[in-house]
């Protein structure tokens, strides 16, 4: 009987890195491909998958499980995070060492999760990366244009918050009974000027400025720049003190300005999970540019649950792949960089809802998972070249 106690208060508070060995918590790489197919969490199981096509990857992603809080009778349950950044990898990297910690202090604060509190987490994150642009500057000026999408969700006594800058999405796989079918329902708003909502949006901000959104060959830009309208980072668009040289003329606007381009303040959606919640599919737009959500969701519908988000990644390539008119085992051949031509870096999470865990999680402490993908603490800067199908 004390052998059998002894064993369960280890299983419930071992780490991680304990609970997995070392190669199954970091996943697996096979070229420019990163994926662990089956993990678990507070609420049910996982997926995880990202592609490289950028010479360096700029896209981050982290599921962090367990306690939402600095304090261990505090909040409890799981935190994804996909962050696709731009113009490098600096801002995606900051988010994911520093976003987590910053909702679990605040939620420490108010011994609670909410909106405010992934609010006021959103808000520290842009500040601490503003503080390095700042000690930067000098000897780096061109970190001002770095910034990342950043797509956050929550799930906590039953209630999933779903928070987002820019242009990543995402969507929830609903059950209906009468039919056995699995709609898509996106969760997220996306903050690309591609939209009207969006374009109109900044007019409204910038009454002054007619050129606050360019058509420029065809693809609408904030000061004829950026298709994003919110992110963290991007300094030069928000602060015209970094909007000057030594930045490369290219980010830099000719007028001076007070009000931002750009904004850090999150969207934020909080829904009440049911029975038939089955999944949430979370990733970078990426993968939307080549599969509909109704198309993502089917594909993760109707196969197993483990290889979810790497099934993703596949459709999405083969997707590109067929958009020019090439075979997709020659897309895989093609290095990274080149590769961009044809796609985008493309992260994927997939978390599955097991109902008789959703409602449990907050007084179960037998689950502890840290997991950043591509490895237990971030991803490469640069996956070595393909050299096995994906």
């Amino acid at each position: 009987m004390l052998s059998e106690l002894m064993n369960f208060l280890r299983a419930c508070f071992q780490s991680s890195s304990d609970r997995y060995g070392a190669g199954e918590i970091r996943g697996r790489q096979d070229g420019l491909l990163w994926y662990k197919d089956s993990g678990q969490h507070l609420n049910g199981d996982f997926s995880m998958s990202v592609i490289q096509a950028n010479n360096l990857l700029e896209d981050q992603s982290q599921i962090e499980s367990g306690s939402l809080s600095l304090q261990e009778s505090g909040p409890r349950g799981t935190f994804v995070g996909v962050y696709d950044g731009h113009g490098g990898p600096e801002t995606s990297r900051y988010i994911c060492d520093h976003l987590f910690q910053h909702l679990k202090r605040f939620a420490s604060e108010q011994d609670l999760m909410s909106a405010d509190v992934i609010r006021k987490a959103f808000q520290a994150t842009e500040e601490g990366f503003l503080s390095i642009v700042r000690s930067q500057w000098p000897t780096n000026p061109q970190i001002a244009a770095v910034g990342s999408c950043c797509l956050v969700g929550v799930i906590c006594d039953g209630t999933l918050y779903v928070a987002n800058l820019g242009d990543s999405r995402a969507i929830l796989g609903r059950a209906v009974k009468a039919t056995g079918e699995v709609l898509a329902i996106q969760l997220s708003t996306e903050h690309n000027v591609s939209n009207e909502s969006v374009r109109l949006e900044l007019q409204s901000l910038h009454p002054d400025d007619p050129q606050v959104v360019v058509l420029r060959h065809n693809v609408w830009r904030v000061k004829g720049i950026i298709q994003i309208s919110r992110s963290i980072g991007d300094v030069y668009l928000k602060k015209a003190e970094f909007n000057r040289e030594p930045l490369y003329a290219k980010f830099r606007v000719q007028e001076p300005f007070r009000t931002p381009f750009l904004s850090s303040e999150p969207a934020i959606s909080e829904i009440q999970l049911k029975p038939d919640d089955q999944f949430v599919i979370f990733a970078s737009d990426g993968l939307w540019e080549h599969l509909s959500n109704q198309e993502a969701v089917d594909i993760v519908h109707s196969h197993n649950q483990s290889g979810s988000a790497r099934r993703l990644v596949r459709a999405a390539l083969q997707v590109a792949a067929k958009k020019r008119e090439m075979r997709y085992s020659d897309l895989k051949k093609i290095g990274r960089g080149v590769r961009r031509h044809f796609h985008d870096d493309i992260t994927v999470v997939v978390v599955f809802l097991d109902t008789n865990l959703l409602f449990k999680a907050s007084s179960t402490k037998s689950m502890s998972v840290s997991l950043r993908g591509g490895g237990l603490n971030r991803l490469p800067n640069s996956l070595s070249p393909l050299t096995t199908p994906v």
